[in-house]
């Protein structure tokens, strides 16, 4: 199995900043795809940003400018920078891998627990 741990939420003012971590662990062969959603109540899971194994990047149109995604192959992590954070940002912020494990054929997806970000106005 892959675990992911996400960290880096908390409250913060309109205005500020935050960066998320999300750490994989596992027996992992090969990732595809890292990524960031996000969920507020009563509305779906949105997808936020991605970075996939051939470096392209994807962005939310409501973040672009203001999100940024990284990744360390090293220490299987991938970060979101958030900078000019407004209140309509806050939300359950999750992290998701699209991986094949030591020994499989095939790729499956992993989701982290998340981590509360709070934008005050």
């Amino acid at each position: 199995q892959v675990r992911l741990v996400e960290s880096g939420g908390g409250l913060v003012q309109a205005g500020g900043s935050l960066r998320l971590s999300c750490v994989a662990s596992g027996s992992i062969g090969s990732i595809n795809v890292m990524g960031w959603y996000r969920q507020t109540p009563g509305k779906q899971r949105e997808l936020v940003a991605t970075f996939t194994s051939g470096g392209d990047t994807f962005y939310a149109d409501s973040v672009k400018g203001r999100f940024s995604i990284a990744r360390d192959n090293a220490k299987n992590t991938v970060y979101l920078q958030m900078s000019s954070l407004k209140p309509e940002d806050t939300a359950v912020y999750y992290c998701k891998t699209r991986a094949i494990l030591i020994g499989r054929g095939g790729f499956s997806d992993y989701w982290g627990q998340g981590t509360q970000v709070t934008v005050s106005s």
